[in-house]
């Protein structure tokens, strides 16, 4: 069952313009040190900045919470399979509201998928709530 569904769409150049003016308390604030290790490795270090900024957006919106209601940028980060695909991992607020608007018996699985095509970037997030097996479910209390 499909429990929320965020996208965003970022300007690449308005990125690039926001890290030239504020750089490291902009990055700090906003991506965790993994993130910021990926971005820097990178040829297009604002096009991958972008990316995840539009996919922590679309994460908060598929969250059903918009990013006013006590989710920090750092509750929601994108790490990479070895394969390359993207991974939404959240922490802290982003988490509790995930928990909260899992049904009892299921597990919630986020999809992300990233995208950029200058001077765009793009991500979609899809938060899927998956049966648990009989002998995964939680007694009710």
């Amino acid at each position: 069952m499909i429990l929320g569904i965020g996208t965003d769409l970022c300007n690449i150049e308005r990125i690039e313009g926001t890290l030239a003016r504020f750089g490291d308390r902009f990055r700090n604030r906003v991506f965790t040190d993994v993130e910021q290790r990926k971005a820097e490795r990178r040829k297009d270090t604002a096009g991958t900045y972008a990316k995840r900024w539009a996919a922590k957006e679309a994460c908060s919106k598929a969250l059903g919470t918009g990013l006013r209601m006590g989710i920090a940028w750092k509750d929601m980060a994108v790490t990479n399979l070895p394969s390359g695909q993207p991974v939404m991992h959240v922490t802290g607020w982003a988490a509790d509201r995930l928990k909260e608007m899992t049904p009892l018996g299921h597990e919630a699985v986020i999809h992300v998928t990233l995208t950029d095509d200058h001077p765009w970037a793009q991500a979609f997030v899809v938060i899927e709530a998956r049966p648990l097996a009989a002998t995964e479910v939680p007694p009710q209390s």
